[in-house]
């Protein structure tokens, strides 16, 4: 071999073949993802939106694969922001290969969009993942026969058993370009199908096949492109517009209709099923899957999956007796000493003594808040999130409270987000890009910032006052009050209209414990990772502030305002922590309640205030990337007079009524 042969051989060998990953939600991409690239994935944004896409890579031989995960996607006509992200991932990076990962117990629904990528003219694998589900309900794929139908591989695989994942990784390898077949509509269709691809003059990184029907069907991504020369769209809306017209202007359920029938011929060849016996779990997990998603059994269920999900494990175990073990008998009494000492006996310097071992130290109060109070209550939510997330009752769940959201302009699948919400708020608002309009996602955005609480207040909150039923309940009840009323106020006053409610419903699972406590694991370590700096850089200004006299002015300007209201001026410190991070001032009002300086009814009214305070730095910096400065700021606003109005309300009513004295 020549050097120059060579050095073209190391390049082929360098550059990473491109593999994308796409497919609906809840069927094990992201198992499949980790499988394959291991430990070493870094997470981006897509140029030009917030949409977070997981990268990573893995070798085989000599070449190495670059693998991209892509947001879930039910067809090619996106609907919400992350689907717009995969279909642009698909047109418009070259990819050397894309996985089309489906639930092979639904491959009747999930081969329409194995069908559009093959139109599409992209290089598919077919993977049929849980297979071990589809085989317990008795279902028998011919493999071979699918493969053969639709010119493409396809692979069998079990992601949670490891089972199949080794032949998907050779697929991918040795990726060999077969003959896939072109499904035919109906003449009419065809015809127009043909009559646009010859006008067409982009092909949006598609074939023109696809982009043709995708025109027929109405997508929003073609029809809103300048792409096309305007003679040319002139006639193709003329070719459209004649076959709309024929059809009583129902293009797209003809579409569907035709595309259906090719997929129920394709799935009636190849899909056998076996008598046999149901196994027992089977059953019970079927009876459970329905009883979840009916109100007047569903609803029991989630009280009693908030009281001992929630109150119970997070508010009693988590706030109360992890948060009272790690912050009273062990920082207190033993670390807090030693830094102290080490403090007094290793720095000369009594301003540097000062900032990490005083009143507003780097240790004594940025890590122990971090470490000791909001830790443990974090790490019991994700714990109850990741259970109930494996088990699959949020889809359900989803299906519950979707008749009670549409009166807040919502659909079920908000409850995703308002849930998150419960951990962590800056995730939570994240995760609205999911929810379909820009209307649902400042609605969520703003219910999620005024009116729920992360899991670190939520648990603080709880811990103090469960001592106390009645103030407990008028919490409670308040806070959904609040929801309701704000949300069906909000709904009017922004205009729009609720999207449709669809959403995956996967079975009922048994969760494995080592997923759980992987998933509660990764979580906790990314939010320690995330608020350990806001502590320390809070506490840093809270000294500086101290130090200069800044703060002790800020704390006299809102004292007033905690008069008012009925709180103490101490309280004022914990409402000007809560700013940095509502979980902070949690904490602080925690502090005061040791200390015994506020009342059952002081304590009321500061955790409803507090509840409805502003969105923590964090969080805002993620709404204004989000939904804008403006709007952001709006919210802001209105959150401020809801938080304020609230407790001058409460403490008012509980003067009057003797409550909590």
């Amino acid at each position: 071999m020549s050097i120059s042969e060579a050095a073209e051989d190391i390049m082929v060998r360098d550059k990473a073949v491109k593999v994308v990953l796409v497919g609906s939600p809840n069927v094990g991409k992201s198992a499949i993802f980790n499988y394959l690239t291991g430990s070493y994935v870094a997470v981006s944004n897509y140029p030009g939106t917030t949409v977070d896409i997981s990268t990573g890579h893995f070798k085989y031989g000599l070449q190495r694969f670059e693998i991209i995960d892509t947001p879930g996607m039910y067809s090619l006509i996106p609907l919400t922001e992350e689907e717009r992200v995969t279909r642009l991932l698909l047109t418009r990076q070259l990819s050397d290969v894309v996985v089309h990962v489906v639930d092979a117990k639904n491959l009747r629904r999930m081969l329409n969009m194995t069908i559009q990528l093959i139109d599409a003219g992209l290089p598919v694998i077919l993977n049929l993942n849980i297979m071990d589900e589809a085989q317990n309900m008795g279902m028998l794929i011919n493999i071979q026969l699918l493969e053969k139908m639709l010119g493409i591989p396809v692979i069998a695989t079990s992601a949670v058993n490891k089972a199949g994942l080794e032949a998907l990784r050779k697929a991918i390898s040795q990726y060999k370009q077969l003959q896939p077949s072109i499904f035919k509509l109906n003449d009419e269709l065809e015809q127009a199908i043909t009559k646009i691809s010859a006008l067409l003059t982009c092909s949006y990184g598609m074939s023109k096949r696809i982009t043709a029907l995708l025109l027929l069907q109405g997508d929003t991504m073609v029809l809103n492109s300048a792409a096309q020369t305007e003679k040319a769209w002139l006639k193709i809306v003329a070719v459209i517009d004649c076959l709309a017209l024929k059809n009583k202007n129902n293009l797209a359920a003809l579409v569907a209709i035709e595309q259906q029938a090719i997929i129920d011929k394709i799935v009636a060849n190849v899909v056998r099923y076996a008598s046999f016996e149901r196994q027992p779990f089977k059953n019970m997990a079927g009876w459970l899957g329905k009883i979840t998603r009916e109100p007047l059994t569903g609803i029991p269920i989630l009280c009693l999956v908030l009281y001992f999900g929630l109150y119970q494990f997070v508010g009693k175990f988590g706030a109360g007796y992890l948060v009272d073990y790690i912050n009273d008998s062990v920082f207190v009494p033993i670390i807090n000493p030693v830094v102290v000492m080490g403090a007094n006996a290793y720095i000369p310097w009594e301003w540097l003594r000062s900032l990490v071992a005083g009143e507003y130290g780097i240790f004594t109060m940025g890590f122990r808040y971090a470490t000791a109070i909001i830790l443990p209550i974090v790490g019991t939510f994700f714990l109850v999130f990741a259970l109930l997330e494996d088990t699959g009752y949020l889809p359900r769940l989803a299906m519950l409270v979707d008749a009670v959201f549409r009166y807040f302009g919502l659909n079920g699948r908000a409850v995703i987000p308002l849930t998150l919400g419960l951990g962590c708020g800056s995730m939570a608002v994240v995760v609205t890009r999911t929810l379909e309009s820009k209307r649902e996602r400042v609605l969520a955005t703003f219910l999620l910032s005024l009116t729920i609480p992360c899991s670190a207040q939520l648990g603080v909150v709880l811990a103090l006052l469960s001592h106390n039923t009645t103030i407990v309940t008028i919490w409670s009840a308040y806070m959904l009050l609040v929801f309701a009323s704000v949300g069906w106020l909000s709904a009017q006053f922004i205009p729009g209209s609720r999207s449709a409610f669809y959403m995956e419903i996967p079975p009922l699972r048994l969760p494995l414990v080592g997923n759980v406590l992987k998933k509660a694991y990764a979580r906790m370590a990314w939010y320690f990772m995330e608020i350990l700096p806001v502590f320390i850089i809070t506490s840093i200004l809270l000294w500086a502030g101290d130090c200069s006299g800044i703060l002790d002015r800020m704390i006299c300007y809102i004292e007033p305002f905690m008069a008012f209201i009925g709180l103490p001026p101490a309280a004022a410190q914990a409402f000007l922590l809560g700013f940095f991070r509502r979980d902070y001032g949690a904490a602080g009002l925690y502090d005061l309640a040791v200390a015994g300086k506020l009342t059952d009814a002081q304590l009321l009214t500061a955790a409803i205030a507090l509840t409805l305070f502003v969105p923590c730095v964090a969080q805002l910096a993620v709404m204004v990337k989000e939904r804008g400065l403006v709007i952001s700021l709006t919210m802001v606003v209105v959150i401020i007079m809801i938080a304020y109005g609230s407790a001058a309300l409460i403490h008012n009513v509980l003067t009057l009524l003797a409550i909590g004295r």
